[in-house]
């Protein structure tokens, strides 16, 4: 991993190992039959504020002079009704931290990810990406992605139940802007340069495959089996919670990611698409907006200025926006 960036990518893959390894605790002590009859969220407040807590104490000790754009802020944890939520949630910061912070030092390692999106350089950070699929025990990421001056230089995905390829589950996608996308064991070191990937090329459009959110409410579904329809594409789409999505397109395990608006005035956060995005441009894929625009993190906590995402192996990336602009008639 020689290179700009070095320590930055290695203090990053060290921050989301060990905050996989706390949402994997929570989710196996947690997540109970009982809880899920319920629909009862609270396992994953639990991880996902665990998660934050873990990966800002990483950069804290390795950039301190680094800002993070996080999720979550500690102001639910600190009334005195949720004072239960708060004690499991630093018993699980103690149980990957190695030692027993006290609730001062947990809350504010969460709320160092309160900064503005503002500085030339910063860190945004998911802890959770795809509560759904974590609650499930399918698919959810840990995402954490380095901006200087508006660009995506370095990311890191998590992504502890996607296969891995050799029989199990937990993959770690790393990229930094110039030096291309490996992958590494999520649970444990010891592949000091990872393995390189490259997202596939494919000969049209038709044999490609989608990859769509489980949940309806994130993308209009109906849109894309429109836009499915006109590209000639008859495989079922690849369906799966969070920005694992940008590492299946990475890695070839499908070709185009959509993510069509479901409001005409929504706008995407960037701690969802920063880090999956540099993951597969560095592989030699494309992430445009729907009208083909450069996603533009120059504006703050959202991507203010796109509507929508899309992302392709490459090849077939401007007959997709085409017929994107077909169907939504623009």
């Amino acid at each position: 991993m020689a290179g700009r960036y070095e320590s930055e990518l290695c203090s990053a893959l060290e921050a989301v190992r060990g905050a996989a390894r706390v949402c994997r605790a929570v989710q196996e002590r947690l997540i109970t039959r009982d809880t899920l009859e319920k629909r009862d969220k609270s396992p994953v407040t639990v991880a996902d504020f665990a998660s934050q807590a873990i990966v800002c104490r990483h950069l804290e000790g390795a950039f301190p002079a680094d800002a993070v754009v996080g999720e979550e802020g500690s102001a639910e944890l600190r009334t005195p009704e949720n004072a239960a939520l708060l004690a499991s949630v630093v018993g699980a910061v103690a149980g990957e931290a190695g030692s027993a912070p006290d609730a001062s030092r947990v809350l504010g390692w969460i709320d160092r990810g309160g900064a503005d999106a503002k500085a030339a350089r910063y860190w945004t950070l998911d802890p959770i990406d795809g509560t759904k699929g974590f609650l499930r025990r399918e698919q959810y990421a840990v995402a954490l992605g380095l901006i200087e001056g508006g660009e995506v230089v370095a990311g890191v995905l998590g992504c502890p139940n996607l296969e891995d390829g050799a029989g199990g589950t937990g993959v770690l996608f790393a990229a930094v802007r110039g030096q291309g996308t490996r992958v590494f064991p999520l649970w444990r070191g010891g592949e000091a340069d990872g393995r390189g990937v490259r997202a596939p090329a494919i000969a049209s459009s038709a044999g490609a495959r989608f990859c769509e959110s489980v949940e309806a409410e994130h993308s209009d579904q109906s849109e894309s089996a429109k836009i499915a329809a006109k590209l000639g594409i008859t495989a079922p789409p690849l369906r799966m919670d969070s920005q694992c999505k940008y590492g299946a397109i990475a890695r070839g395990d499908a070709s185009i990611y959509l993510r069509m608006p479901t409001r005409a005035d929504y706008r995407e956060k960037i701690w969802d698409h920063a880090a999956g995005k540099l993951v597969v441009e560095e592989a030699g894929g494309v992430v445009t907006d729907v009208a083909g625009k450069a996603l533009d993190f120059r504006h703050g906590r959202t991507l203010a200025q796109n509507t929508g995402v899309v992302a392709t192996v490459g090849d077939i990336h401007e007959r997709v926006i085409a017929v994107i602009r077909e169907v939504r008639g623009r």
